[in-house]
């Protein structure tokens, strides 16, 4: 059965609301999806740390409902550490994402589980 300790930690992270990935201490190389050892090199020397929680819209597409229920988005975003993680942006119409914007994160709870989301970059909460 393989280690889920790590995504454990990150989900006990979001529920403080804090926004935090792996980075390898070995190559400084920033690392997510949470795992127990870095790709590549298999180096299990991991720490965890605070993200800036800036990014970039690298893809996104419209996810259409039927009434009533809302359209959203799904967008890949590549985080300025370098990872680059699947996502939604709130605060804006869901078509009016843009490849190259620029976005912040933000943890929000989503029906009682923290999510990272991301809003664009100068929005206000």
């Amino acid at each position: 059965m393989p280690d889920i300790q790590p995504e454990r930690q990150y989900r006990e992270f979001l529920a403080q609301g804090r926004f935090m990935i792996q980075r390898a201490r070995g190559s400084g190389r920033y690392i997510f999806y949470p795992r127990v050892a870095e790709p590549v090199t298999g180096d299990t020397d991991l720490e965890w740390v605070e993200v800036s929680g800036r990014g970039t819209v690298y893809s996104t597409t419209l996810v259409r409902k039927k009434p009533p229920e809302p359209s959203y988005n799904i967008a890949l975003i590549d985080l300025a550490e370098g990872p680059r993680m699947m996502s939604r942006v709130i605060g804006l119409a869901p078509g009016d994402v843009r490849i190259g914007m620029a976005v912040l994160a933000a943890v929000i709870d989503d029906d009682g589980t923290p999510l990272v989301v991301f809003e664009p970059a100068g929005a206000s909460r």
